[in-house]
């Protein structure tokens, strides 16, 4: 890589200064120790979140094959995923005989000094960033998971959520398997624990023939990195080369673009991709079928740099806003996102529409995870800790918000409230993509639909509620054009209540939960 350990020495110094036929379950009934852990940074307090009113993610995954500085290629890779989660991190490599790992509760530059890094020798990693979505915030719950079976060490990092996870973890613990974590992760290492004997591709096949709902999963052992896929592709999953003409396989294309490798294509959905010191190549053991691409990675989750599932981020997003113009003029003097999840969409409305853009709230980037709670009159804190409006711009005038997304509303109505303090004189509110009515099993956290304020109100009420002159959401139609693929590759259970993968509808958050 070029550059490769300046530009390490300069980011580190930065921060460190501050569905299928069942098979038998483990039969030995010994604990699977999951090794690594460090408790080193304190975690968000249980069910806390800095805003609790917007969708969160589950996790992101990247993985380095055949570089001597895997470890350090992988921490860049989960720096620019940081965005797909917050809680924790963690890395595992191995140089062909020896396996490290090093994971903590956190953020990636607080988890990993330079020292650390070091500390993890290896041409091959595997790391993780979680926001959990199974399995409450602990440090037994983060990822890598990393087990030692008959001489053999697998270690897993996993992003989505398996629909039959309960099912699967009761079946194998009335068989003696033992787990540790509450996650449905742990799941996969119990499968291939039982069958790693078979071989490699035997093993592969029969434990994920198991499982049901999304995936993206990276896999390693001591001399061989696997990446696998579920057969609908929910979440996305992509491969680049190094310049060395070593290979990494990351959640998304902004971690590739961070280590200077060259994008080669997606993983296929239902792909287990096999890359060892002797050759890379794939099987495909299920039939080919629908895919149920996640559209909300291009609505919110992803980095506008990103290119998902065939499609550009920032554009995607764009074109949602030049179509909310399309489905919704409106009279006003100026359109604004409220940074950062309504940009792209906001500028998109503003150049379709002719309305200018202005940015009426300015963003706090410095503000941490915690702080120290303010008193009880400080109302509306939370928001006006991250943002503030820029009171000559609002006075008097008829605005129009671009958002994203409206799940829970909370968040919402404290920052229209502060517009109209500042002097607002109409708030209007256009929002891009349909109202959120279902909940989601595949890995966002709005499990439950009694969260979601589209599933309880009418758009009027929701308006009402949020102290709106009016608010529209983009039509699924709309959406989908804006997203690029055709209606029938996407996953839109959140909207339209159609599942592909049928789930489990007992499932909650802490149903794993030890």
């Amino acid at each position: 890589m070029r550059n490769n350990n300046d530009t390490t020495r300069a980011i580190l110094d930065a921060h460190n200064t501050g569905p299928g036929k069942r098979t038998p379950a483990l039969a030995c009934g010994r604990s699977l120790s999951i090794p690594g852990a460090s408790d080193t940074r304190p975690s968000l307090a249980c069910g806390q979140h800095p805003e609790s009113g917007r969708p969160r993610h589950e996790c992101g995954v990247c993985g380095i094959f055949g570089h001597e500085d895997a470890a350090k290629l992988t921490y860049f890779g989960l720096y620019a995923l940081q965005h797909r989660g917050q809680e924790s991190a963690g890395i595992v490599t191995s140089n062909g005989k020896k396996v490290s790992i090093h994971k903590a509760m956190g953020l990636v530059p607080e988890i990993f000094t330079e020292s650390i890094l070091q500390g993890l020798p290896g041409h091959m990693a595997v790391g993780h960033v979680r926001y959990s979505t199974t399995g409450s915030s602990h440090i037994t719950n983060t990822q890598p998971l990393m087990v030692t079976h008959k001489g053999t060490t697998l270690a897993v990092a996993h992003n989505g959520n398996l629909v039959n996870a309960i099912e699967l973890r009761h079946d194998l613990e009335e068989k003696g398997s033992i787990f540790q974590t509450g996650m449905d992760s742990e799941v996969v290492l119990h499968l291939m624990a039982r069958t790693t004997h078979l071989g490699l591709d035997r093993a592969l096949t029969e434990s994920f023939s198991c499982l049901k709902g999304a995936y993206s999963i990276l896999m390693m052992t001591e001399d061989t990195l696997v990446a696998v896929r579920d057969p609908g592709g929910f979440r996305p999953l992509c491969l680049g080369k190094l310049n060395n003409g070593g290979w990494v396989v990351a959640s998304e294309t902004c971690a590739l673009d961070l280590i200077e490798a060259k994008y080669v294509r997606d993983i296929d959905p239902g792909e287990m991709l096999i890359i060892n010191k002797d050759e890379m190549r794939s099987i495909f053991p299920w039939p080919k079928q629908k895919t149920s691409f996640c559209i909300f990675e291009q609505v919110y989750f992803a980095r506008p740099d990103s290119d998902i599932f065939g499609i550009n981020v920032y554009e995607a997003r764009k074109r949602m806003g030049e179509i909310l113009a399309r489905e919704f003029p409106i009279d006003a003097d100026f359109v604004m996102p409220f940074p950062d999840s309504g940009n792209y969409a906001a500028l998109g409305y503003s150049q379709a529409s002719g309305l200018p853009l202005e940015m009426g709230m300015i963003r706090n980037h410095y503000v941490g995870r915690t702080f120290i709670h303010p008193t009880q009159s400080m109302r509306d804190f939370n928001v006006r800790v991250k943002l503030n409006p820029v009171r000559s711009l609002l006075q008097d005038k008829r605005i129009v918000i671009v958002e994203d997304s409206i799940i829970r509303g909370t968040t919402g109505k404290s920052r229209v409230r502060s517009l109209r303090d500042a002097g607002a004189k109409e708030v209007h509110m256009l929002v891009s993509c349909p109202p959120t009515r279902n909940a989601c099993y595949y890995g966002i956290d709005f499990p439950s639909s009694t969260e979601l304020i589209a599933a309880k109100r009418s758009v009027e009420d929701i308006a009402d509620y949020l102290g709106l002159d009016s608010l529209h959401y983009l039509s699924l139609e709309g959406l989908v054009e804006a997203a690029g693929l055709g209606k029938e590759n996407y996953c839109l259970a959140c909207f339209d209540g159609k599942y592909p993968v049928e789930p489990d509808l007992h499932f909650h958050k802490g149903a794993l939960d030890m």
